[in-house]
């Protein structure tokens, strides 16, 4: 049998109750979901601080792909973009997440919870888990994109 995928998923207090649904749907998927957070829903939370170690495992290889969720999405994609190697892609839509996937392999898949259904999200994660990077002329595309996170640094 072969083990189920690790998909880590962490969430603000914007995105708290919207991460626990989609905790429940990625088990229901047949994935072992690790929740980085938030516990508890917290107004006084912190975005990055769920965040950071998120886009750590990803940029580590510990796991091939996560989850982030925030009010907007905005402030954790920019936390995970700045890990070498990870590509969060901010989707809204199932067509936008699956394009993140197929021309630019994105890794961590970025939620805006206060702008999305539970119904939408949810068909937005299994988009993005379902897609394949196309490959071809987007690798050489990708590649660039961590030839040059590594020159800015």
């Amino acid at each position: 049998m072969k083990p189920k995928e690790v998909i880590p998923i962490a969430a603000d207090h914007a995105g708290y109750d919207l991460k626990q649904k989609l905790i429940a749907e990625l088990s229901d998927l047949g994935y072992q979901p690790q929740d980085l957070g938030a516990n508890t829903c917290d107004p006084e939370d912190d975005y990055p601080d769920y965040a950071h170690p998120l886009a750590k495992e990803v940029a580590d290889g510990v796991v091939k792909r996560g989850i982030l969720l925030c009010g907007s999405g905005i402030g954790v994609d920019i936390v995970a973009n700045r890990y070498h190697g990870v590509r969060a892609a901010l989707a809204w839509e199932p067509e936008i997440a699956e394009l993140s996937r197929r021309h630019n392999d994105s890794n961590v898949l970025v939620i805006p919870a206060r702008f999305m259904s539970a119904e939408k999200a949810m068909e937005t994660v299994k988009r993005w888990l379902a897609t394949g990077f196309e490959g071809g002329r987007h690798m050489r595309r990708v590649a660039k994109i961590d030839e040059g996170s590594a020159a800015a640094r």
